[in-house]
């Protein structure tokens, strides 16, 4: 997750409540989007970013999850993530979000 984002998250987050925010991730790797999931629960793992050391404590989702893609239109679904269903590893990148989710769940409200 970029500097940039962090910033726009850490901003939303900010004006809104965690409470009031989701994220939804899109990435193709299962270690970038725990990675991505981390920052945005327990804050930067880096140390690089506007999250550095601040858990936002936000919950965190992959589009490929079962609980994202049982809340979406099937047929907008399928034609936005369908082929992304298809070449990446769905199971690996689902594991490693809700491990991250399960982790850091202390930094919920």
């Amino acid at each position: 997750m970029d500097l940039e984002i962090q910033q726009r998250v850490k901003d939303l987050t900010e004006k809104y409540g965690a409470e009031n925010v989701v994220v939804l991730l899109g990435g193709a790797e299962a270690e970038a989007a725990g990675l991505s999931a981390e920052t945005v629960t327990a804050g930067d793992p880096t140390y690089a970013g506007p999250l550095a050391g601040v858990p936002l404590g936000l919950r965190v989702y992959h589009i490929l999850e079962e609980e994202i893609k049982n809340e979406c239109d099937p047929t907008v679904y399928d034609e936005q993530c369908g082929m992304m269903e298809m070449v990446l590893d769905v199971e690996a990148i689902s594991n490693e979000v809700r491990s991250m989710r399960e982790m850091y769940s202390q930094y919920k409200d």
